[in-house]
């Protein structure tokens, strides 16, 4: 199946030890208690055998066996023994958090041999204006965001983490943004978190014309799961069924099934379960089979949301492809779907839906790496 991952992040490329490994399989913010380990997880178990093979090691391999030839191999040899294992052809890379850090774009066409485009993260855009006015604010953000989204295929917004999926979804006044800019000003410019000004964000986006995408449920404690569910945007899906713009509902789980609906109800809306596909590793046949249930196929996208570890984009499209032919196969075998059937929800959900909805060819982006 050929895939492009429509939502990423980079890799890191400095060595690992054991407590900076196991603080990337989770989204918990805390280590793991004394004499446990952040391996014991459906994640750490998939790690173990299937990335083990790669890094030449025997599957199931032992945590600090694997480890140590992490450790022997290098970061950069790491890197592009998982990333080009994935055999991913694009990945949109979301460069918004943690920049420095994390390879960037070019980089990690160089490691992974795959064109990278890049998603432009709205809320990253304003926390990075130079000095602004209140009154400024607006004028400012847009003529950023221009800069911002020249070449990019998409934009994103994390209000799911910053307010809640629950915000007003008309756009905001003048008068409103200015004020709301104020506050924020008059508080040190803090992490943007000002319903006001998340709206004029989100706007900004729609504005731009390029599919906008939303984290939506499962996350790190940072947000608040509760208002997290996508059904909370359905005034806003209202407000832009009209506006040609793709909304695209990242990860989704465990609201997958309230995704799926969205999705078989507005025509502009897409869906994926990609961060919770390497999360729960030998379940994945289920998940996968239903975000299957009701949106339709040309609505489902793969994405594997894989942030820091290299092993995550591996994991990510091996767990997705193996979850696809199960949950088709066996319905191909029960008389259910023919197999041609499965063959092209495959070639959509894989790449072609990503495709068409981020005006995608082959050949965009930073090219392919060497």
């Amino acid at each position: 199946m050929r895939l492009i991952d429509h939502h990423c992040h980079g890799v890191v490329t400095e060595p690992l030890d054991r407590a900076g490994f196991e603080s990337l399989l989770t989204e918990s913010d805390r280590a793991a208690p004394p004499g446990c380990s952040m391996f014991d997880s459906q994640l750490g178990f998939a790690v173990r055998r299937w990335c083990a093979p790669v890094l030449g090691l025997d599957p199931h391999a032992e945590p600090e066996v694997y480890l140590a030839r992490r450790r022997e191999l290098g970061a950069d040899e790491v890197n592009r023994r998982l990333l080009r294992a994935a055999g991913v052809d694009v990945f949109l890379i979301d460069s918004g958090y943690r920049a420095g850090e994390l390879l960037d774009g070019p980089e990690m066409a160089a490691a992974s041999g795959a064109a990278v485009r890049g998603i432009v993260r709205l809320e990253a855009v304003a926390e990075a204006l130079p000095e602004v006015t209140a009154a400024g604010f607006a004028g400012a953000f847009a003529a950023a965001l221009d800069r911002a989204v020249a070449g990019a295929a998409g934009v994103k917004s994390i209000v799911a983490y910053r307010y809640g999926l629950d915000f007003d979804p008309l756009p905001p006044s003048r008068r409103e943004v200015a004020r709301a800019a104020g506050r924020w000003l008059r508080r040190g410019r803090p992490r943007l978190d000002d319903p006001v000004l998340l709206r004029h964000l989100i706007w900004g986006g729609v504005e731009r014309g390029l599919p906008l995408q939303f984290h939506v449920g499962f996350g790190d404690p940072d947000l608040d799961l509760a208002r997290c569910d996508p059904l909370l945007l359905t005034g806003f899906l209202r407000a832009t069924r009209d506006r040609h713009v793709g909304v695209m509902l990242l990860h989704c789980y465990p609201f997958h099934r309230q995704a799926g609906y969205l999705a078989h109800a507005f025509p502009h809306v897409y869906v994926d379960v990609g961060l919770a596909v390497n999360h729960v590793g030998a379940r994945a046949p289920a998940v996968v089979a239903e975000s299957l249930e009701l949106a339709p196929f040309h609505k489902v996208l793969y994405s594997s949301d894989a942030f820091g570890l290299a092993e995550l984009h591996h994991l990510g499209a091996l767990a997705f492809r193996q979850a696809f032919e199960a949950v088709t196969g066996t319905w191909v075998r029960e008389g259910r779907w023919p197999a041609s059937g499965a063959t092209r929800v495959g070639e959509l959900i894989g790449s072609g839906n990503a495709e068409r909805v981020y005006r995608l060819s082959r050949g965009d982006g930073y090219g392919r790496g060497a």
